[in-house]
């Protein structure tokens, strides 16, 4: 398959977009343990996944709170069913994992719950870091903790 990528400036660094005819199949953070570069084969265009920068920088200057835009995330069956039940996070609450495992159905698959979350291919726009530990706790983030505790004081979710 070949993708295109971009770059967005954003106030938690330089954000990689990768797509495909205008669908965004994944985004890395500039660090953390999801961050990855762009693969060989793949192409820079800096004009690509323009409706997702341009959302991109709404969400960043406090004027979006929801995504709209043509995305195609992968994993399996299950982190599939945890990608669709983090999209029904609204914007500035959070979630526990113990809350998705629930909401998918498997209340025992709170690690389960947790690794698919951790594997989530298009962080942000599908809303990861609005899920945290039942104690209130910021746990892991593939973009890193303090890049998740950004994003949650931006949507008010935390203070």
């Amino acid at each position: 398959m070949s993708f295109e990528y971009t770059y967005i400036d954003s106030p938690v660094g330089k954000l990689l977009l990768v797509g495909q005819n205008e669908v965004l199949h994944y985004l890395s953070f500039p660090s953390g343990k999801m961050h990855f570069q762009p693969e060989p084969g793949w192409q820079y265009n800096p004009a690509t996944l323009s409706k997702a920068k341009g959302q991109l920088d709404a969400y960043f200057a406090g004027q979006l709170k929801q995504f709209s835009l043509a995305i195609a995330p992968n994993g399996s069956a299950f982190q599939m069913q945890v990608l669709a039940a983090l999209q029904f996070i609204p914007y500035g609450q959070v979630r526990s994992y113990k809350d998705i495992a629930q909401t998918i159905g498997r209340p025992q698959s709170m690690r389960a719950v947790g690794a698919a979350n951790g594997r989530n291919p298009i962080p942000l726009i599908i809303p990861c870091h609005r899920v945290i530990g039942a104690d209130g706790s910021l746990t892991g983030f593939g973009g890193g903790v303090d890049t998740k505790a950004f994003l949650l004081r931006l949507e008010g979710a935390i203070h």
